[in-house]
């Protein structure tokens, strides 16, 4: 357990805390929406501060990042918790637990130890992930600063759901992100996840503008996100506020694994290739069919002679570019190399 960084004190012992946009305002002994941030004598702590529940080593593209350090290996680190509720949400047993009972589970690993195992296994970055690292914002952010220190490259995977504060902290140290933009729909973030969209868009472009290595990733959940509109809102923004060069990746809905969504169906090809084909369309140069292993929709191509240059298969890939070049044409490809 540890105070929480970012958060206000009220009146009568009430907090304010100020880490996602819920901006949750607590009395003695409550909760906060994440589950894991507790008003306890007027004072806000994190109830899952140096506890991982996931401590792994990962592919790159497991995150999934394909234009950051493609083909190596990263150190993967959760902790239980999550500001969201997503009825689709395929970590729910780590992610829900903590909001319906009063233990947080979780092995004891320090940010040292963190460090440790990241030099032990010669890995070049650190992920923050499983569930969303705002949810163990002060573990997470303990963590980087070291990394940062021993060379190692800081990775967070999620839903953006963060606070001019909280991003004024993590920036400095971030290197990558990946971001859920899990639909254009101010309803569907109400309904399904518990949240609001505007928060995910703002973090977003400021993440660009901060010269953080960007990709966006969309579940294409069946009668829910997956409408042409929402796939052409969606490109529009990437397009226009994040640059045609951001990596999207569209990933197929599996409801054997959700939370609540048992009754959907997968998604279908015909969804996936027309939302890439849309995407296409509107300008994006890097679009891709995630959960859909082997299929030509997970390969990078040259943009100008369009010969292959990154091929997947599930999160093994064969690199056919040179240093980050065509070798036919020499066109670049915009990736970030180690």
């Amino acid at each position: 357990m540890k105070e929480t960084y970012l958060y206000k004190k009220l009146e009568n012992r009430k907090v304010q805390c100020v880490t996602c946009a819920h901006f949750c305002s607590l009395s003695e002994k409550e909760k906060g929406k994440c589950g894991v941030r507790k008003n306890i004598d007027g004072n806000l702590y994190s109830l899952n501060y140096q506890k991982a529940v996931a401590l792994n080593i990962d592919p790159i593209e497991k995150k999934p990042f394909f234009h950051f350090f493609p083909g190596s290996l990263s150190l993967s680190v959760g902790s239980a918790g999550c500001a969201f509720s997503c009825k689709n949400c395929q970590n729910w047993e780590i992610s829900q637990r903590p909001k319906t009972t009063e233990d947080v589970e979780g092995e004891e690993v320090s940010p040292e130890k963190i460090i440790e195992t990241a030099k032990k296994y010669r890995v070049p970055s650190i992920s923050y992930t499983y569930t969303d690292p705002l949810a163990f914002f002060e573990y997470a952010l303990d963590t980087m600063k070291i990394a940062k220190k021993g060379g190692f490259k800081n990775c967070f995977v999620s839903h953006g759901f963060m606070t001019p504060e909280s991003r004024k902290e993590i920036i400095p140290h971030l290197d990558a992100i990946n971001i859920d933009i899990k639909s254009f729909s101010e309803k569907f973030y109400q309904e399904n996840c518990g949240a609001r969209l505007n928060p995910v868009l703002e973090t977003a472009e400021i993440m660009k503008k901060s010269n953080i290595w960007v990709e966006i990733t969309t579940l294409a959940i069946p009668t829910l996100s997956d409408s042409e509109k929402m796939f052409e809102d969606i490109a529009d923004f990437i397009y226009n506020k994040l640059g045609p060069e951001t990596p999207w990746h569209i990933s197929r809905f599996s409801g054997k694994i959700s939370w609540k969504l048992n009754h959907l169906p997968e998604t279908p090809q015909e969804t996936m290739e027309k939302a890439y084909k849309i995407a296409k369309r509107k300008g994006l140069k890097y679009v891709y069919a995630g959960n859909f292993s082997g299929h030509r929709l997970e390969t990078t191509y040259c943009l100008k002679c369009n010969t292959p240059l990154i091929a997947r298969t599930g999160y093994s890939i064969d690199r056919y570019d040179e240093r980050g070049a065509c070798p036919k044409c020499q066109a670049p490809l915009e990736i970030v190399l180690e």
